[in-house]
């Protein structure tokens, strides 16, 4: 199933925990543009190994998600991407804790290279 970040709220403390570590700031800060794994560890001067860890981190939190990239020569790659606008942690009637994410808006390209990346997921 295609999941569609629209309707994903996050666990609080997934996003804080990304929030507060250091690297996933400094990978945030970087993805101006979709990039590589390998394009953001040069980047970011982060090992690929923890590249990696921390993408799955941010990606818990809905904050980044991976897209496949298709290429004619049948080698696809995947790039990443912020998928927020902001991050809005709040109070609620309940004295609660309650996180919400705004997002840009998605076009007609994305929505399909979303499908895309989650059909060659699940086969």
């Amino acid at each position: 199933m295609v999941r569609d970040l629209a309707d994903d709220t996050p666990e609080l403390q997934d996003v804080l925990d990304a929030l507060d570590d250091p690297a996933c700031r400094r990978i945030i800060m970087e993805l101006r543009d979709p990039m590589t794994a390998r394009e953001l560890a040069d980047a970011t001067d982060i090992p690929l190994s923890t590249l990696y860890r921390k993408l799955d981190m941010l990606s818990e939190a809905s904050l980044v998600d991976e897209r496949t990239e298709i290429r004619e020569d049948g080698h696809h790659t995947s790039r990443y991407r912020i998928t927020v606008e902001s991050v809005n942690i709040s109070l609620t009637d309940e004295r609660e804790f309650d996180v919400s994410i705004d997002r840009p808006p998605e076009t007609t390209d994305e929505r399909l290279e979303r499908l895309w990346t989650e059909v060659r997921k699940e086969t």
